[in-house]
């Protein structure tokens, strides 16, 4: 009896055999092998197909192959579509065939399979997610019907009709237009999609709005111990004034309150976040960090000594941690395709917003005697209120429902968020699909698991190493030194309290502004360009701001507009912006790099403005009562 050999060139999917798998042909009767029944196939009248893999290949045609002496028969298919390469199988049919060309009747099983991996089986290291984001290649009609079945019977479904067409609509997304089952009023709604996109429910925009907000009290919360640093120290006896007892001392004990919730982030509350999203959900996961992020707050402002203050900073830390990454997934799971890329990146903007309605919260309250640094601390929980309230009335992510067997919850949440039920089961559907591959692949791994596989598994590791490599980048490149300490720089620079807290301000409005530039180009100029163009930016801005203390007090460097006349600000502002850039340039910038990268210390700084030639009256405004 001869044998028979299956090339399959590009296994990339469905049995997923890592070799080229050989078939030897032992007997043309059923196999009795339990260990292979899985990889039976049989040959009918003509069409070979598949006994015991749910029709995952479509039927094979079979010609005679002149190629192939004595009677044989040579199928060959290519099975591109189903992620298989080429299809080689000869057979002899000297029995079994009439004039080559039919079979009469026959039944051919395949009964051993030599193979290094009889069993489905995946490597993780090896181009996964091919699989994960395309669950519903290469599927006949047929075998997508099929699924679909099976799908609304195993999960109690209603409309087994509705999920037909829109599995059909989930593996050709493109072609809506030409799909026959298709009702105009489908036809409508898959039409706004591309012609009207921002036309979404308003249970959408909610949970949008809840995301905004979380990322407001991420903001706000960075920024209200700003303004706080510059009285609370004294008034909680750990004063840091020049000539203060202990004032070194000091200024360590602010700086761990300061950073009091970044630590309980590192330390505990950021590896919380799949456990807790895990038992609570998106909603509850984000309620949780609400309840802290409004309590701890306010036990800030109520603090009357510094370790209770920096027992109610740590307590924030447990909110901010799994709130910084559950709300991006969370409005990531809820929104369309079409805006999920601007939206989930607006969790930055929206910080960013915080930010500046920190720094405004600073100086709204400047004014309030000694209860101001209570005030600023506390008034923290103005965003995190509304944000803990409004989650209950977002759908539950249906991504989240569907994994834990929720299927009719997520069909409720999915026609809250789409304009459509079409579009609404087609999502079901497809993200059934994807979770059933990532079933395949995870299944059985633990939190552990998956921890150890951030460094053990090569593709995730390069993943991990590329976020941290960014996420410590932009953490220790000192903005965050700006973003809690702007106000006491600018007071160790000359200015008072207030004009501290307006400088914050202005900090805080540029950070905002800028932000959005950022949403607008991402998706142009892609992440690692903009990464490129705004990480040596902030390095040498950064820097420069650092060497300005360096500067002597006496220095025409220190050129300010206060306390200028009039007189003096029209010479000041009379000077072209061409001649200034120009001094920057040629005068400025190579004095910096003499006297500060080669240490010499005869270089000298031409000045810019020479206000000899102007006559101030400062001193005589001053004395004649005008």
């Amino acid at each position: 009896m001869s044998s028979s050999l299956i090339d399959r060139r590009r296994a990339r999917s469905l049995l997923a055999l890592s070799e080229p798998t050989r078939v030897n042909v032992e007997s043309w009767k059923a196999s009795t092998d339990p260990a292979f029944s899985d990889a039976r196939r049989t040959l009918p009248s003509g069409v070979l197909a598949h006994s015991s893999l749910e029709s995952k290949l479509s039927p094979l045609k079979i010609r005679p192959s002149p190629a192939s002496p004595g009677g044989s028969l040579r199928i060959e298919e290519d099975l591109e579509e189903t992620g298989w390469g080429p299809l080689n199988f000869e057979m002899s049919s000297e029995k079994y065939f009439e004039d080559q060309k039919t079979v009469a009747g026959s039944k051919l099983e395949v009964t051993h399979i030599e193979s290094q991996e009889p069993h489905r089986h995946v490597d993780l290291a090896h181009n996964v997610n091919a699989r994960i984001q395309n669950p519903l290649y290469g599927l006949s009609r047929e075998q997508l019907q099929h699924r679909v079945s099976k799908f609304v019977a195993q999960h109690n479904m209603e409309d087994e009709a509705l999920f037909q067409k829109a599995a059909i609509l989930a593996q050709n997304p493109k072609d809506w237009e030409t799909q026959e089952s298709l009702t105009e009023e489908d036809r409508y709604h898959l039409r706004r999609e591309i012609t009207n996109k921002w036309s979404q429910p308003m249970a959408l925009y909610m949970t949008v709005v809840c995301c905004s907000l979380a990322a407001a009290v991420q903001g706000w919360d960075q920024t209200g111990s700003n303004g706080a640093n510059l009285s609370f120290p004294t008034a909680l006896g750990i004063p840091t004034t020049a000539g203060a007892p202990n004032a070194e001392r000091n200024e360590w004990i602010v700086g761990v309150i300061n950073s009091a919730p970044y630590l309980a982030c590192a330390g505990f509350s950021c590896w919380m976040s799949d456990p807790l999203n895990n038992w609570l959900g998106r909603r509850g996961t984000i309620f949780f960090c609400g309840i802290f992020c409004t309590i701890s707050v306010i036990g800030s402002a109520f603090a009357q000594t510094w370790p209770q203050l920096f027992i109610c900073r740590l307590l924030l830390g447990v909110g901010m941690g799994p709130k910084a990454s559950t709300a991006p997934v969370f409005a990531a799971e809820n929104v369309p395709a079409s805006i999920r890329g601007g939206l989930v990146m607006s969790w930055q903007l929206w910080t960013a917003f915080g930010i500046f309605l920190g720094f405004c919260s600073n100086a709204a309250v400047l004014n309030t005697g000694t209860i101001a640094w209570r005030l600023q601390l506390g008034s923290a929980f103005i965003p995190a209120v509304p944000m803990t309230i409004s989650i209950f009335f977002c759908p539950e992510s249906p991504r989240w429902l569907m994994k834990k067997n929720k299927y009719n919850q997520a069909m409720k949440s999915f026609l809250r968020l789409r304009n459509s039920p079409i579009q609404a089961a087609r999502e079901l559907f497809f993200v059934h699909c994807q979770l059933e591959e990532e079933h395949d692949i995870i299944n059985g791994r633990t939190y552990f698991n998956r921890l150890t596989e951030l460094f053990t598994v090569p593709r995730i590791r390069r993943a991990t190493l590329a976020s941290f490599v960014v996420m410590l980048a932009q953490q220790m490149c000192g903005i965050n030194i700006i973003a809690f300490y702007s106000s006491t720089i600018f007071a160790n620079a000359g200015y008072s309290d207030k004009q501290a807290l307006f400088a914050s301000i202005g900090f805080g409005a540029v950070n905002f502004v800028f932000a959005f530039p950022a949403i607008f180009t991402i998706d142009t100029f892609g992440r690692r360009a903009l990464l490129l163009l705004t990480f040596p930016n902030m390095a040498w801005t950064l820097l420069a701001a650092g060497f300005c203390f360096y500067i002597p007090e006496t220095s025409k460097a220190h050129l300010e507009t206060m306390q200028r006349t009039l007189e003096e600000l029209d010479y000041v502002f009379a000077v072209p912006t061409a001649t200034h850039a120009n001094y920057q340039m040629k005068k400025s910038l190579p004095y910096f790099f003499r006297r500060y990268l080669l240490c010499d210390k005869k270089a000298k700084l031409e000045p810019l403005y020479n206000f000899d030639e102007v006559e101030s009256i400062t001193h005589f405004e001053k004395g004649s009562g005008h």
